[in-house]
């Protein structure tokens, strides 16, 4: 698949045509990252947007206590590093790669002048970026109203909602993060990750196959436990 087709596959390029897309791949940069390596750092200076062609990345933030705070798990075709391509300011979290990935690259002079040219980005762009504002009240609502089962199943749902996909009404997660990574999505302990979706397995609510997980009835698993 040539790069013009994988940026199809991106939101937020979905809708161009293939001129467009062939304009924006002539501006790209492709970059190949190792696991664990840092692709962004907290607090640089920002002037690059990436975009993840094959992979996974964990954005994070280093809480003054020294706790890491994952904020989000991304993955082919989702992109990072708009917030400070977009106001100039530095970067406000941190972006790891959980696994080899492979990422795009764009200037921010040349992604702004993108913008001005097809307003369809900046739309998607905008759909892109309140979804995430919801994700992060909800979020924030869950670390501080619930238990430690609605936290994890709160994650569960967040990561169901991010990457996840319907059989009827069963939902897949085809690759849960690993259970370290969960904690601190979770804002708990690791321990507890397991303890709960142990006690999810037993309530028939999940099942667990490798990193795959199976969550039974959906609808009833956020209304009993993340609502």
């Amino acid at each position: 698949m040539n790069n013009a087709n994988l940026l199809r596959k991106v939101p937020l390029f979905s809708e161009l045509s293939d001129k467009a897309l062939q304009q924006i791949v002539s501006k790209c940069v492709t970059r190949r990252v190792r696991r664990n390596t840092m692709i962004v750092a907290e607090q640089e200076e920002g002037s690059t947007l990436f975009l993840i062609v094959r992979g996974e990345v964990k954005v994070s933030h280093i809480a003054p206590d020294g706790r890491e705070v994952i904020l989000s798990i991304l993955r082919d075709g989702d992109f990072f590093g708009e917030m400070a391509l977009l106001d100039g300011k530095t970067r406000s979290a941190s972006v790891v790669a959980t696994e080899d990935s492979e990422l795009m690259s764009l200037r921010r002079s040349d992604f702004l002048n993108i913008l001005n040219e097809h307003p369809s980005i900046a739309i998607a762009l905008l759909r892109e970026l309140a979804a995430r504002l919801r994700r992060c009240d909800e979020k924030i609502a869950s670390l501080t109203l619930q238990d430690a089962v609605g936290r994890v199943a709160s994650t569960l749902v967040h990561l169901a909602e991010q990457s996840g996909r319907s059989l009827g009404p069963t939902m897949v997660i085809p690759r849960i993060p690993l259970q370290r990574d969960m904690a601190n999505m979770a804002g708990t302990a690791r321990e507890t990750i397991s303890r709960t979706l142990k006690f999810f397995e037993a309530q028939g609510d999940i099942k667990r196959v490798g990193r795959r997980i199976f969550i039974h009835d959906y609808a009833k698993f956020k209304k009993k436990y993340a609502s």
